[in-house]
């Protein structure tokens, strides 16, 4: 049985955050845990919250199982654009620069495999 988890309006682009995402999609949970701990971009901590959140509620939903016992591992996991602010930044001439601040929505589904005998 899955258990999904979202991350709404986080505050980074979606292409950032696609480079994190990409690299956990399909693998084991607790390799993608290691995976994201030692990840050194700046939103790899936010995905490692959410990763975590979405195993909480796995084991909310299947109360007798134990995550070890399950392989769990990550069967999707997609960015989606979120709302962008738009801001105006001083330029030369009396001109004025948009700047964009772009944000996301996360989504993660984690899945137990289920083992052949």
């Amino acid at each position: 049985m899955e258990a999904v988890a979202k991350l709404r309006n986080c505050p980074s682009s979606p292409r950032k955050m696609r480079l994190v995402v990409d690299t956990i999609r399909g693998v084991e949970v607790e390799k993608a845990l290691n995976i994201l701990r030692f990840n050194p971009k700046a939103v790899s901590p936010k995905v490692e919250k959410l990763l975590l959140s979405a195993i909480a509620n796995w084991e909310n939903k299947n109360d007798g199982e134990s995550v070890e016992d399950a392989n769990l591992y990550v069967k999707q996991a997609f960015v989606d654009q979120g709302r962008t602010l738009k801001r105006f930044q001083p330029a030369p001439f009396g001109r004025a620069y948009r700047i964009r601040k772009r944000s996301n929505h996360v989504t993660i589904i984690v899945d137990s495999k289920e083992v052949e005998a």
